[in-house]
């Protein structure tokens, strides 16, 4: 069967490539599928997802995974070369983003004409390598491109463990499900397990109660529980905290990493006025961390904020390799912080 022909439906609908791509959620077979982007979990269920839907469509599907950073000469055109027995066939191509070499002109190659019995699944996990062949995968007809960027923002995260639960069918109250983003961190990998434990071991609507019972005693020294003493200007509370965090293996870069969002979030919040549902839809917020902000900004000065934002600057150097001790330059920062929020 010659490469580009069409002789063949492989049903379950063509995605919309479009600039942004889809979501995972909507990921579906297609000649060549592209999944792009750092969040990891996120592209392993889109391929997983992909991968199911064309399993249900062919029952004797062959399934071949390759990775492009070990790649052998000649491995894909094996893959994709014409079947004996015309079954379907899906190959799933991790490390595009690392190609190893000869592999650039090899899936080029195969992008000019891609066979019609097989779905090429190439995920790039982010960096500016590999640009000849997402454009070259973004041009193929019919080609699916599949988005997974990172999910940083707070609301983003709350979001995403609505949806775990959900998925479950389920439901979380949105204090439990803040309480459990503060307790387990940014980890998407992490937040889905803690997801799917308080789906097995609950009934009903997951409360804070339910995320305090399991994970209470990590609550307690997280980076979000620092942010909070920080902004709040108790330094004893905050120090101890962080004093905490860290003897339980907690890192002091995303303890920065937390306190920096917390700033940029009230320097944002400073300058705005109106109704608190206007004001997160404009910053991208959710209402009552506009309220909450707008509460904590009370003891701070635009002065302040500035002083802190350069000492967050500087800790941030320094727990990323630019100073000797990163427990000290987040302890110096923490005492900077609510000394200015004192001034």
């Amino acid at each position: 069967m010659p490469r580009g022909s069409s002789s063949r439906s492989r049903g379950g609908g063509r995605g919309r490539p479009g600039p942004a791509g889809l979501p995972w959620t909507e990921a579906v077979p297609g000649p060549v599928v592209l999944v792009t982007g750092t969040e990891r979990l996120l592209g392993e269920r889109a391929v997983a997802r992909v991968t199911a839907l064309a399993r249900e469509q062919h029952a004797d599907l062959e399934v071949t995974t390759l990775d492009a950073a070990a790649h052998s000469p000649g491995a894909l055109d094996a893959v994709a070369s014409p079947s004996l027995f015309g079954e379907e066939r899906l190959a799933v191509v991790t490390g595009v983003e690392a190609p190893g070499e000869g592999f650039e002109a090899e899936v080029l190659r195969y992008l000019a004409a891609p066979a019609d019995d097989v779905v090429l699944v190439l995920r790039h996990a982010g960096g500016q390598r590999g640009k000849k062949v997402l454009d070259a995968a973004r041009a193929v007809p019919g080609a699916v491109v599949v988005d997974c960027p990172p999910v940083k923002r707070d609301d983003e995260k709350i979001a995403f463990v609505g949806a775990e639960v959900g998925a479950a069918r389920r439901r979380i109250s949105a204090p439990a499900a803040r309480a459990l983003v503060d307790a387990v961190g940014s980890d998407l990998r992490e937040l889905a397990a803690s997801c799917a434990q308080l789906v097995a071991d609950t009934s009903g609507t997951v409360e804070v109660e339910d995320v305090q019972r399991y994970y209470g005693g990590r609550v307690e020294a997280t980076g979000f529980r620092v942010a909070d003493a920080v902004v709040a200007g108790h330094r004893g509370e905050a120090l101890a905290l962080v004093r905490q965090a860290v003897s339980t293996g907690l890192d002091p870069v995303p303890i920065v990493a937390v306190l920096a969002l917390r700033l940029r979030q009230m320097a944002l919040v400073a300058g705005t006025q109106g109704r608190e549902e206007d004001v997160a839809r404009a910053l991208g917020m959710q209402p009552w961390m506009v309220g909450r902000t707008r509460r904590e900004l009370r003891g701070w000065s635009p002065a302040a904020l500035g002083a802190g934002v350069v000492v967050l600057a500087e800790a941030d150097e320094a727990v990323k390799g630019g100073g000797r001790d990163p427990v000290y330059a987040l302890e110096r920062a923490v005492l900077a912080l609510c000394a200015s929020h004192e001034r």
